[in-house]
């Protein structure tokens, strides 16, 4: 929608909706489906077949489509609220959202996989929280917004809870920011959207501590890893850095007023797009493209950092 494409957006509202109607009582929203809606995305290897530079196995469909990713009802309604902005959205839609945080306000304080599918137990991972504040917090101003009938005021608690989560039991004041998970040293790239949906201020000390121990230790030549390997999650030291995060670091620098710095990393990171100016998911040690490719969340990444870095330019 930032870029103007209103049709395929609303497009993506209908198939949203549909998505929505297909919820039961036993199985609220899946965290994927297929591009057609279906539900059914069992993972198959394609032995006959080897992906970039002989990589194998080659897999289509996904395991994790059973898992439990809290984060995506954040997703969703923030979809939702940036759409009805410039068209709004039908008292249907409306009414199977309502539905949708009715799970939420039960659901939101239980553990998850998280944004990032760590193997591994479930945690109550801080990006979860962030997102479902985000979930809560934009349903209240769109029902408000619009007239919409709703319980706002319940919203507006549990906005506060995850908000207040997020602050006192993600926050590790020894180590000057926030961790993966409550008990967690962890560092995670995920935060670095906080400033972006508006949970944090962008200079906010809290905020820009996180973004130094970042910087100091999850960023490497400008490119920057979702989150320190530990062994303990189904991965081995060799992960390439995330291109999704380098795209919110510069987001986050931006927001800072780093806008010289957040300048550099994003001309550095053009660099590494291939012949047709598209990204994989990673990028490797020797600058070699690694994991998914093309990705889709990548590339939505880089169209906010360079809209934003482009306002920011233009103000200075």
């Amino acid at each position: 929608m930032t870029l103007g494409f209103l049709e395929e957006a609303g497009a993506f509202m209908d198939w949203i909706q549909k998505r929505c109607e297909s919820v039961s009582l036993e199985r609220d929203v899946m965290i994927m489906y297929s591009i057609d809606g279906d539900e059914h995305i069992p993972e198959l290897v394609l032995d006959h077949l080897e992906g970039y530079r002989g990589s194998r196995p080659v897999r289509i469909g996904n395991n994790a489509v059973g898992q439990r990713q809290i984060d995506v009802y954040g997703e969703l309604m923030d979809s939702v609220y940036l759409f009805n902005r410039e068209v709004p959205i039908s008292y249907d839609l409306w009414t199977m959202l309502s539905r949708r945080l009715d799970w939420l306000a039960e659901h939101w304080q239980e553990p998850d996989e998280g944004v990032w599918e760590v193997r591994g137990p479930r945690q109550r991972f801080t990006y979860s929280a962030l997102m479902t504040w985000v979930a809560f917090d934009r349903a209240q101003r769109l029902a408000r917004d619009r007239g919409l009938p709703a319980p706002v005021e319940r919203w507006r608690k549990l906005a506060g809870q995850a908000y207040r989560f997020v602050q006192d039991s993600c926050f590790d004041r020894e180590l000057g920011a926030y961790v993966m998970h409550p008990g967690s040293r962890q560092l995670d790239a995920s935060v670095l959207v906080m400033p972006l949906v508006r949970f944090s201020g962008p200079t906010d000390p809290r905020f820009l501590l996180t973004l130094d121990r970042i910087g100091e230790e999850l960023v490497s030549d400008s490119l920057v890893h979702r989150y320190a390997i530990t062994g303990h999650d189904g991965l081995d030291d060799a992960e390439g850095t995330f291109n999704l995060c380098s795209f919110w670091y510069v987001d986050a620098l931006t927001k800072a007023g780093r806008v010289g710095h957040a300048r550099m990393v994003f001309e550095k990171m053009l660099t590494y797009t291939n012949h047709v100016g598209l990204y994989a998911e990673e990028i490797g040690p020797s600058g070699e493209a690694l994991g998914n490719f093309p990705q889709a969340f990548t590339h939505l990444a880089l169209i906010s950092a360079a809209v934003n870095l482009d306002r920011a330019l233009d103000r200075d």
